[in-house]
């Protein structure tokens, strides 16, 4: 019998369950209300498989015949294979790479243009995808093309073409940035796969996305092509990276393939190469009379393992960091870019060399390649990197970004300090393993021979060398000592690529605090002028936007300052810039008119990030009932001989900002967690002469709590007052923050001001009863989540103590994909010192 306490056990184990196959069906609810045919085509695929028993190895060979595509069953006769390889695919991999690929094209069309429209695209684009295909393939392997007359013989099935087809055709309907990118990474994509794979799927698939390019437009339109900022130079430096990294990730896809016979997957052998068998080796090694074969085997057993392969790959990895690098328009890039190249080019001339000057029969790598297939050994390690170096050449005028004076010249001692001690290791322990090769070598011999260590050894196979490894130590030092220098100069130049080269502070700041006094901003714009920020200045020096850099993301403290005319290209020019410099742009905490130049000049998107309080002074009366919470603290004040004193904290006297510091601290301690900053003040921002601070101070001299107001500039004139910082005593006087800050909009009244801002309130904001994307949705729910912690909520609550006016702050930001740099970029600008053990009591207090 089962006991009780078992059936409790299962029962909760259960009930764990209920939640989580619930939001599953709600996901499957969700995906059939958005892409019915999607789903139902998706289930079809894999039915049809499962049935006919291609699931595993594709369609049986007599199936095949009968459904596949391709130019020898189409010249059979049989019309009907271009819709009927659309229910198959090749294999397992083949099932699920086309289903990932049709919730991805095909389900977002069927989304948004409908089960009509959707359905055409697919049927043409695949159909007339293989019938193009099929044709030129055809058509080359008449002309004598060897490869496409390898192709001419095959049929294939696969629904991939038909979901690259949808995905292309509907970039015609994207914005301008999302249709560039769409279409420069799936045609690169296609690309490679038939230059590298060549497999006759990889031609259909090229030629059903060629068809849906073509299509797209005439089938759905085009979308309304919104202004932007200039993106020539972007796209060349897009398109350069491109291109620099698939050149040198072709091969890799080539030796991954199963059946790679691509124009250029001859390529693979520089990556790969196939071992000879161990024990064969063993024994043809102890025949004293094949000592030349036994070595010949010895260095292909060299070639190969764990060791090499890595180091094969380390010339793939260098141009991929480049070209993260040059994507950024990094002038550093260009040249590690360029510089790769041109070393693979001259080791190609290397290979070159011992390919022609020995017999076919001897060679070790290229062995057992036909003719061409070793021509094409010999020329494209050649002609593709001078060819990539050639496209650097050409457009080095787009990558202008250095990076912070001696950075490169503290990579270039790390780069030599590394390779001079992995020399050292090398020569040193290899002399002292000596006995752990096959010939003892000396220690010149092992000096002259450590520059091919960091030779990818695809280039080496033909290369007899002296000394073979035969023992664990030797073996290490000889294959390892290359990887960690190239993977020591990689990260460095990684790293280098996120360093940014920093603006005179001195001069800007002097600049920018002109240039705020005289035109004003927006009622933020005092904290511009804190410390940590930098500046971008227009052309004519006549507006700037203040911004922390953050990686490669510049987040702009509150909007351009300068004359009300000049802000608006001050947000392009701002935009501009960022694209020059590689980085990604987001204007933060801006108002209503900054947000209407993003969306309207920029195609940017905004969402609400704060909402701002504003007290019209000129009228301002606590009279009515609205206002009895304000006149209890006023009175209640008044009563207990608390009094309000303002002070410019550097002019403060000494017992009164040492009080300052401990009920900040103590406010600090509390909290658990560090003090927030950007675009919340803390005592740093208080050291400012023009900074007004309003103390409550009793008749023992305790404080009770301080406010502190930032100057809102117009025409040289002081027009208003932003409340920055407020920190009140535990054990003080209850309502000294309805006291100080009532006290201060009195006082500023009285001093002509016309309004006072209560600052913004982040990640909280007013039901105006509209309807929130998926992204303000996000905010609403992390503003939610830390509420506990800093009560972002509660802060506007008590700010609606005071009746003000509502004015939503925004944060523009110009694409969806860089929301995650962006948060993160905005979450170091605000806790720049967070913590592990700092975001445990977070978790602690969220949970709590």
């Amino acid at each position: 019998m089962v006991s009780n306490a078992a059936k409790s056990d299962e029962y909760i184990r259960y009930q764990k369950w209920i939640p989580r196959l619930t939001e599953a069906a709600n996901q499957a609810k969700a995906l059939l209300r958005r892409a019915p045919f999607t789903l139902a085509f998706v289930v079809l695929l894999w039915v049809v498989g499962i049935i006919s028993g291609s699931l595993l190895n594709g369609p049986p060979a007599s199936l095949l015949s009968s459904v596949g595509v391709g130019p020898g069953s189409l010249g059979a006769g049989l019309w009907w294979t271009p819709a009927s390889s659309l229910l198959w695919c090749d294999d397992l991999t083949s099932y699920i790479f086309s289903t990932l690929l049709l919730f991805a094209f095909v389900a977002p069309a069927e989304h948004r243009f409908g089960v009509a429209k959707t359905f055409s695209l697919l049927l043409l684009t695949h159909i007339t995808g293989t019938l193009a295909g099929s044709a030129i393939v055809y058509l080359a392997s008449r002309a004598g093309d060897e490869w496409t007359e390898q192709l001419t013989t095959v049929v294939t099935v696969g629904a991939s073409p038909a979901a690259v087809g949808v995905g292309l055709a509907m970039t015609s309907r994207l914005s301008a940035l999302w249709r560039r990118r769409v279409r420069l990474l799936t045609l690169m994509a296609l690309l490679l796969l038939v230059a590298y794979s060549g497999t006759l799927l990889d031609v259909l698939r090229l030629a059903a996305g060629l068809v849906g390019l073509v299509a797209g437009p005439l089938l759905l339109g085009r979308s309304p092509r919104a202004a932007g900022v200039r993106t020539s130079q972007s796209e060349r430096r897009v398109l350069v990276a491109l291109i620099v990294a698939g050149t040198a990730v072709g091969p890799v896809i080539a030796a991954l393939s199963d059946t790679p016979i691509g124009p250029l997957s001859v390529l693979r052998y520089l990556l790969l190469t196939t071992p000879p068998d161990a024990s064969a080796v063993q024994q043809i090694c102890l025949d004293p009379t094949t000592l030349d074969d036994c070595r010949t085997l010895r260095a292909q057993l060299r070639l190969s393992g764990f060791g090499p392969a890595i180091m094969a790959l380390m010339p793939v990895i260098l141009l991929v960091v480049s070209a993260a690098g040059l994507r950024r328009g990094r002038r550093a890039a260009w040249w590690a870019a360029l510089v790769v190249n041109l070393a693979l080019a001259a080791m190609a001339v290397l290979l070159a060399t011992e390919l022609f000057g020995t017999p076919r029969e001897q060679l070790v790598v290229f062995g057992g390649l036909g003719a061409t297939q070793t021509l094409l050994a010999i020329l494209l390690p050649l002609t593709l990197p001078l060819v990539v170096a050639g496209l650097l050449v050409a457009t080095r005028t787009s990558f202008t970004v250095r990076a912070p004076t001696g950075t490169y010249r503290r990579l270039g001692l790390l780069a030599g300090g590394t390779l001079l001690l992995l020399c050292a290791i090398y020569v040193v322990g290899g002399y002292a393993a000596r006995g752990q090769f096959d010939q003892a070598p000396t220690i010149w011999q092992l000096i002259g021979l450590f520059p091919i260590r960091l030779v990818p050894p695809g280039y080496l196979g033909e290369i007899e060398l002296p000394f073979l490894p035969s023992g664990p130590i030797a073996t290490l030092l000889s294959e390892w000592t290359g990887v960690l220098f190239l993977a020591v100069l990689a990260g460095a130049l990684m790293v280098s690529f996120r360093r940014n080269r920093p603006a005179d502070p001195a001069t800007d700041i002097a600049r920018a605090r002109s240039l705020l006094k005289k035109h004003g901003g927006s009622s933020l714009a005092y904290m511009t002028l804190w410390p940590g920020n930098s500046y971008f200045f227009t052309s004519d020096r006549q507006a700037f936007v203040a911004y922390r850099l953050v990686g490669t993301v510049a987040v702009s403290v509150t909007g351009p300052v300068g004359a009300r005319q000049e802000r608006p290209a001050a947000v392009v020019a701002f935009a501009e810039f960022c694209a020059d410099q590689g980085i990604t742009p987001c204007l933060y905490s801006i108002d209503d008119d900054v947000k209407s130049v993003a969306e309207t000049q920029l195609a940017w998107r905004a969402v609400q990030v704060a909402e701002e309080t504003m007290l019209h002074l000129p009228d301002l009366a606590f009279t009515g009932k609205k206002w009895q919470d304000i006149r209890t603290a006023l009175n209640k004040a008044s009563k207990t001989g608390i009094t309000a004193q303002w002070w410019a904290y550097p002019n403060t006297p000494l017992h009164v900002t040492e009080q300052i510091k401990a009920i900040s601290e103590e406010w600090v301690a509390d909290k658990g967690l560090p003090e927030m900053g950007f675009t919340l003040g803390g005592l740093d921002e208080l050291d400012d002469p023009e900074v007004r601070c309003l103390v409550a101070i009793d008749g023992d001299h305790t404080v009770h709590g301080i406010t502190s107001f930032l100057p809102v500039y117009r025409d040289e004139e002081i027009v208003g007052w932003t409340l920055d910082f407020m920190r009140r005593r535990t054990t003080g006087f209850s309502g000294v923050m309805e006291y100080l800050i009532a006290t201060a909009a009195l006082q500023f009244r009285d001093e002509g001001a016309e309004f006072l801002s209560l600052s913004g309130a982040p990640l909280a904001r007013i039901d105006r009863g509209d309807n929130p994307d998926s992204v303000q949705r996000l905010l609403d729910m992390l503003g939610r989540i830390l509420e506990p912690v800093y009560g972002f909520r509660s802060l506007l609550d008590f700010k609606a103590k005071f009746q003000p006016t509502y004015q939503p702050l925004w944060m523009a930001y110009p694409e969806s994909a860089a929301l995650p740099g962006i948060a993160n970029a905005i979450t170091k600008s605000y806790l720049p010192d967070f913590s592990p053990r700092q975001g445990s009591v977070l978790l602690r207090k969220l949970r709590s």
